[in-house]
């Protein structure tokens, strides 16, 4: 028997996964990396390579802290790469950033109804992300899945941040599932390490992020895609 048949919940990361990372995120990383540096543009670009990202073509190296950080590491690393605003004002100001741009971010696909389907079918769903929970809850409510999902953490939610395995217990605390009937799915290591750490029963990649098929094979028992291959890939629960 297949460990996809024992899965009873599925958590999901948010940037790269449920949303397009280059699509979303490119120009929110520009506009970060002008806030680091008040302006100065040969500074920001600076920034943005320190970070992960190509200043010119905008590709973003898999697992660097613009991929996987949470907001208070990549304040630290912009002011270690050379940012003089202060780490605590710049993570205020770029949790209002990120906050503000859900407003601007694509989906990966139509994520209500694949969310409604997957419900219906049984599981429980949440999303862990390292974005900031606010940020999280407003993509929710945007693109219509708000009330399909039994669980919501960001870096700042209390349960920690990954690859550590807080946020994915608490998905199992909040829903009384067991780690091994939980697919954890992700864009990078950071989720899929978070899974691994939890003892999750699952741990899915998708090509919808920073990360590649290379980067994420070998913590990863499937990598698709996309997330609308969970639809084949999981079967559907049994009734009790």
């Amino acid at each position: 028997m297949s460990a996809a048949t024992h899965i009873k919940g599925i958590l999901f990361d948010k940037d790269g996964t449920l949303l397009d990372y280059d699509e979303s995120w490119l120009p929110v990383n520009r506009e970060l990396a002008r806030i680091a540096a008040k302006g100065d543009q040969a500074l920001a670009d600076q920034l943005l390579a320190a970070c992960g990202m190509n200043p010119e073509t905008g590709h973003i190296v898999p697992d660097s802290l613009l991929a996987a950080g949470n907001t208070r590491q990549i304040a630290e690393g912009l002011v270690a790469a050379g940012s003089m605003v202060d780490v605590d004002e710049l993570t205020v100001r770029l949790d209002d950033l990120f906050s503000s741009a859900a407003q601007f971010s694509v989906p990966v696909t139509d994520l209500a109804g694949f969310f409604a389907r997957l419900h219906r079918r049984g599981f429980r769903l949440g999303v862990a992300s390292s974005d900031n929970e606010r940020s999280i809850r407003q993509t929710a409510e945007r693109f219509g899945f708000a009330q399909y999902v039994d669980y919501i953490a960001g870096y700042d939610s209390g349960f920690g941040t990954k690859p550590e395995p807080g946020m994915l217990l608490g998905f199992c605390a909040a829903t009384g599932l067991s780690p091994e009937e939980i697919a954890m799915v992700g864009d990078n290591n950071h989720d899929l390490h978070m899974g691994l750490n939890a003892g999750a029963g699952l741990r899915i990649a998708v090509l919808t992020g920073t990360g590649s098929r290379d980067s994420l094979a070998a913590a990863a028992h499937h990598v698709l895609d996309d997330i609308t291959g969970i639809e084949t890939l999981l079967p559907d629960l049994q009734p009790a």
